[in-house]
């Protein structure tokens, strides 16, 4: 198949591609390099057809690289959620607008198939666990708004347009690649650049909060599993994609093996996360392979990985979250 993935070079997109590849399809990748990096295409560069290109832009010549495409999937966007309450513009302009334009090129292509990577965080603090497609939509920060609405554009232009949209609503994703930009963001790239650094790990609050924290290599398998064709699935629809299970941050520091410091509890954040997936694995025969021992000694195998990370410090993080405090602590 002719395969397009936008964010090929991020940390979701990177993996997905070189599954993609090694499945022998003919990819097509692109990718504005903000959070992704040439340093994740290493092993399948050569072989796909990549394009440094910012989707949020809306110009013709990106557009044409979707003529002839029989799946696209849609993974670019600004992933770190505690940046976006300080710059929601950029925010809306690559996850809402960059979206917009993804699925018109796809329209005005006629692409058989999208696949959007949607995010769990549009639950906001749900109050049923495990939390099932149908539960309550609620954001409380603009990243999760921010995804939500592309959501919301991708499920509509499927239903009105016969468009084969399937949205994947994905929990905590961890693995090999997780994001190291220069903002405060994903916990593992957090932890693993202080582990290096022989500093404490920074745990938001006590430690007990859980999350669904779900192996990279189960959610690309996720979404290859939407490619097959179900004449029981709805053309349009969205699933949960998780581990099934939670695990407490301090359970990731006693596998980690390390020390770690508390920093303040962070406002409009939950206390668990935790994915009904029985959803996508009726649909699909999905299910996830990693359990989180395995996965966290995969990222220690690889931990070089994250040796130019940024290594954050209470006082560092301190700063960096002040807007969320501000802003969100209004609401506590």
């Amino acid at each position: 198949m002719k395969i397009l993935v936008t964010g090929c070079a991020g940390f979701i997109g990177s993996h997905l591609t070189e599954e993609l590849v090694d499945m022998g399809h003919d990819v097509t990748g692109l990718d504005d390099l903000s959070n992704g990096s040439y340093k994740n295409m290493e092993s399948f560069f050569d072989n796909i057809d990549f394009s440094d290109v910012d989707i949020a832009k809306n110009e013709s010549g990106w557009r044409s690289s979707f003529e002839n495409v029989d799946c696209v999937f849609h993974l670019a966007a600004l992933a770190d959620i505690v940046p976006s309450v300080q710059d929601p513009e950029t925010y809306f302009a690559s996850n809402v607008l960059g979206t917009l334009n993804v699925i018109e090129a796809c329209r005005h292509y006629n692409v058989p198939q999208l696949r959007y990577a949607a995010s769990g965080s549009c639950y906001g603090i749900p109050s049923v666990q495990p939390t099932p497609e149908s539960a309550e939509i609620k954001p409380e920060y603009p990243y999760a708004l921010t995804k939500r609405l592309g959501e919301e554009l991708v499920l509509h232009w499927g239903k009105v347009y016969g468009l084969d949209v399937k949205s994947l609503r994905l929990f905590n994703v961890y693995g090999p690649r997780s994001r190291t930009s220069g903002t405060y963001g994903a916990m593992f790239g957090v932890f693993l650049a202080q582990r290096l650094a022989g500093q404490p790990l920074t745990v938001v609050g006590d430690g007990t909060q859980s999350r669904d924290f779900t192996y990279v290599s189960d959610v690309v398998a996720a979404f290859l599993s939407t490619m097959t064709s179900n004449p029981y699935a709805p053309k349009v629809d969205f699933y949960n994609v998780g581990s099934g299970v939670t695990v407490t941050v301090n359970e990731i520091v006693e596998l980690l093996g390390c020390e770690s410091v508390s920093i303040p509890k962070r406002p409009g954040e939950p206390d668990v996360t935790h994915a009904d997936i029985s959803k996508i694995g009726k649909a699909y025969g999905w299910s996830p392979k990693i359990d989180i021992k395995t996965g966290v000694q995969k990222l220690l195998e690889c931990i070089s990985y994250w040796e130019d990370a940024p290594v954050w410090t209470p006082e560092t993080i301190d700063m960096a979250t002040k807007d969320w405090f501000r802003f969100l602590g209004r609401k506590s």
